[in-house]
Formats: structure tokens, sequence, C-alpha cells
């Protein structure tokens, strides 16, 4: 019998080195951070970028990315040491009595944090909400310009393999599309962190 995954945990594609995380853009600024190797222009660095360590929530986002400037979905690796120091640096977007002593204290840390977290319900194929949550990190200010100059170590572009799954949902394969998904785990986190995010 399966057991139902944690309210909040982050479940990922990693190795000892890195985490694999997705975002979808339009072609331009795509094929630019593919031939470069990091996000450039027309990536912007001003604004806030979310990596999102669940391949599913992200084919809801994006539609299975088939969403105007949202057609190219890119696995994303980083260092877990980039990526862990974004959530221990980061602060919930949204305020949670039970993880900060008053509506003040979460203000200053959000004020103070470049990093931004939010729980999301994840997704099944069909797009359909699940009970558990899923994991999405928004990078802000200089974050954003350790995410492209630092963490990163690879982009792939996986816009192929997401279609080919969105089209085997919708021929009703739904067992040839779950066995076509990344292979996604539990990610360990320290005890502080998995406080700081609300994880669990």
């Amino acid at each position: 019998m399966s057991v139902a995954p944690p309210m909040r945990q982050v479940r990922a594609d990693y190795d000892a080195e890195t985490v694999v995380v997705y975002q979808a853009y339009s072609t331009a600024i795509a094929d630019a951070a593919l031939a470069a190797g990091t996000f450039v222009s027309p990536f912007s660095r001003t604004r806030m970028t979310w990596i999102k360590p669940s391949f599913l929530w992200m084919m809801y986002r994006c539609g299975w990315a088939r969403k105007p400037g949202q057609e190219r979905v890119l696995a994303v690796s980083i260092t877990r040491s980039g990526f862990e120091w974004a959530l221990w640096q980061s602060c919930m977007s949204h305020y949670m009595p039970e993880m900060y002593a008053d509506r003040r204290v979460w203000m200053d840390r959000l004020r103070a944090s470049p990093v931004r977290i939010q729980w999301d319900p994840e997704r099944d194929l069909h797009h359909r909400p699940l009970p558990h949550r899923s994991l999405q990190v928004g990078l802000g200010g200089p974050a954003v310009g350790l995410y492209v100059d630092r963490w990163i170590t690879g982009i792939r572009d996986v816009t192929e393999e997401a279609q080919r799954i969105g089209r085997l949902v919708a021929d009703g394969k739904l067992d040839a599309a779950a066995r076509a998904l990344p292979a996604e785990r539990p990610y360990p986190l320290t005890a502080e962190i998995a406080g700081v995010i609300g994880a669990g």
C-alpha cells in the first residue's frame, strides 16, 4: 500500500552534487540560454525568476509546453549548495502564523530575504490538484545573479519530452505517461532548512 507524502515535502531529481529545477520560457529566452549555458538577454535579471523541482507542477503551469511564452521547457541543473542556500535565505511569500511569531516578524523577514517560497498543490497527469504540496522557489535581487552566474551547471531542453508525455495523457495512455516522467524522490533537508521553508 502506498503511503501519502507529507503535506509539504521537497521532491526532486538530484544526485550528489546537483538538483534539477524546471522553467518554461519563450523560444527567444530558451535558445539564448541553451547557447550560453546559462540565462542571458533577453532573460531579465531584474524580475523574480521562479524555479520548480516538480516536473508535473511545471507541466500544469505551462500546459505541456503549449502556453504562449512558456512553449519551451528547460531542465536546469544547479548546485545543491546553491539550492540549499536559497532555501535557507528564503521567506514564505504569504504570512503563515504557525511559522512566524507575528505578522511583523514575517514582514521583516520578507523585506530582508531575496528568496520567496510558495507551497502550491501538486498536480497529477490531468493537472488536477493533489492533497500534498509542491515547492516553488522565487529568486529575486542578488539570488538571481547567484543562480545565473554560479549555481547553474547545465541546461537541457525537455520541450519534446514534455509534449510527448502530454500526448500520452491525451490519448489515455497514463501508465506510459507515468513511466516517462523524470524520477523524483524526497530531497534531504537539514532540520534548520526544513523549519525555514515549513516543510513537513
